[in-house]
């Protein structure tokens, strides 16, 4: 297998084996799902609007939609990768409530939200658009609103990020993924994956007008926040 440097795209085959694969590459990524499923019932009521940016399959959306009991919600998935949105476009057809967009998330016109989620999304956005990105996140939301971010999350200094990243080779190894195959993905990553350390994305948040933000998940480099408006 060749390997590409900063070839790797959520298109082509990917979004047939991207759930298989995911749970394997990212530490408690189902628990994550079912964290923000519970978060959900603070933040959704009759009539609510959500946003998932980068909703990927949809599977996130569906959990969601299938839990609460509330009335009249919008549930809007948006995602630019054309391959990705069509996957997720026929897995929640029948879920009247499910709008996807196949549009990158600062192109759009969003109405006022209760809940947007971010779900290991801000890390593949270019780092000189993530502090506008925010801040338009920030003014979509109610008062009262939240927004979910989960993220990679680099090492505080070289000796934890050292450490960090020796525990995730032993993650993936754990989860039968060949040497061949890690190493390809991580060279495929190269400038398309580029994480901030826990300091970083906290001051991107204050800046776009948080203050009231709560880690709520942490496994390795791997870290979910609960930011409240």
């Amino acid at each position: 297998m060749k390997l590409k440097t900063g070839a790797w795209s959520f298109g082509g085959k990917i979004p047939n084996k991207f759930e298989r694969h995911i749970a394997k590459s990212v530490p408690l990524y189902l628990e994550g799902h079912q964290i923000i499923v519970r978060l959900s019932d603070y933040f959704l009521k009759d009539g609510s609007i959500c946003y998932d940016i980068g909703c990927s399959t949809g599977n996130l959306l569906k959990k969601i939609n299938k839990h609460t009991n509330k009335k009249n919600i919008k549930l809007f998935g948006v995602e630019k990768e054309k391959s990705m949105y069509h996957f997720a476009r026929s897995k929640t057809k029948n879920e009247k409530s499910i709008k996807l967009i196949n549009k990158d998330f600062s192109s759009i016109t969003t109405k006022k939200s209760d809940l947007i989620i971010s779900y290991y999304t801000f890390q593949f956005i270019n780092p000189s658009m993530r502090q506008n990105l925010l801040t338009k996140i920030f003014k979509t939301l109610n008062w009262g609103g939240a927004f979910i971010m989960f993220e990679k999350i680099r090492g505080n200094d070289a000796r934890f990020e050292n450490i960090l990243n020796s525990l995730y080779l032993d993650f993936k190894e754990d989860n039968k993924l060949s040497t061949e195959d890690i190493l390809f993905k991580s060279k495929s990553l190269r400038g398309v994956l580029e994480p901030f350390s826990d300091f970083g994305n906290l001051g991107l948040m204050k800046r776009a007008g948080f203050r009231d933000i709560q880690p709520i998940m942490q496994s390795l480099c791997f870290k979910g926040y609960l930011c409240i408006k």
